[in-house]
């Protein structure tokens, strides 16, 4: 079976970039797969929920993540010949294999499924591009299973967890799709709710599913991501909620309570 590498970056949709990485990936890897995903400027939570989704998803196999998503805030001060976060390898309990810059929540989201978490032996300073320049090589390295690529081993209790209060993604019709799980909410479905989003606050029913309500109607319920333990997303039924909310960007920090 062919084998498929997405590459998830926050380069810009459309971004030449892609295609210059995805051309220097194909010259090692002339019969492996390339999928393109674009994520926000600098957002890890986008990126490692992302990763999540993806990553999580059964059925699979041969399926590698490259995630370069790094805004080089590991140190405050000039980074002397580019340097900056560094290049990790993780597998989960689930075998799914990803390497990727070690940045703000990059990892946080598959924190629990963390089976090995290792350093990669590979030169994290020398360029503006990494991800062209340094990475492609080990990254094909992983691809054909040729583990010469590990360096030092880390425990993956020095990832951060994710907070529970943040827009993680906003799809093409304006759902946005938060951090917080089901299991984090304790309101009863029909109940009346209030979400507060860019200083706006608006009430919303809390429902069993994004399309159990009438139209027009501001919903909040379990969404299409996070598997057994569904992430809560912010649903405007024939309409757009990010347009409600003034269009916030992911990483923006919400509000969630029952109606008073």
């Amino acid at each position: 079976m062919n084998k498929t590498v997405v590459l998830i970056s926050d380069y810009g949709a459309g971004d030449p970039s892609f295609t210059e990485v995805i051309l220097k990936l194909r010259a090692l890897l002339p019969d492996v797969y390339f999928i393109p995903h674009a994520t926000p400027p600098f957002s890890t939570i986008n990126t490692g929920f992302w990763i999540n989704q993806i990553a999580l998803e059964s059925g699979i196999a041969h399926t590698y993540i490259y995630s370069n998503t790094a805004p080089r805030k590991e140190n405050p001060h000039a980074q002397k010949e580019n340097d900056g976060e560094k290049l990790m390898y993780v597998k989960l309990t689930n075998g799914f294999e990803i390497m990727a810059v070690n940045a703000g929540y990059v990892f946080s989201f598959v924190k629990p499924f963390i089976k090995e978490f290792y350093y990669v032996n590979v030169n994290n300073n020398g360029s503006q591009f990494r991800s062209r320049d340094n990475y492609p090589m080990v990254v094909a390295k992983m691809v054909k299973e040729n583990i010469s690529f590990l360096d030092k081993k880390e425990e993956k209790s020095i990832i951060p967890d994710y907070p529970d209060n943040m827009i993680a993604s906003i799809d093409g019709y304006g759902n946005i799709k938060t951090t917080i799980r089901k299991s984090k909410v304790s309101f009863k479905f029909g109940e009346t709710v209030t979400i507060t989003i860019n200083n706006k606050t608006l009430s919303a029913i809390y429902s069993d599913g994004i399309f159990n309500a009438e139209n027009s109607i501001l919903v909040v319920a379990p969404g299409s991501s996070g598997y057994d333990d569904r992430f809560i997303e912010i649903v405007f039924l024939g309409g757009s909620a990010a347009k409600l909310f003034d269009n916030p960007i992911v990483e923006t920090p919400f509000i969630l309570q029952k109606t008073k």
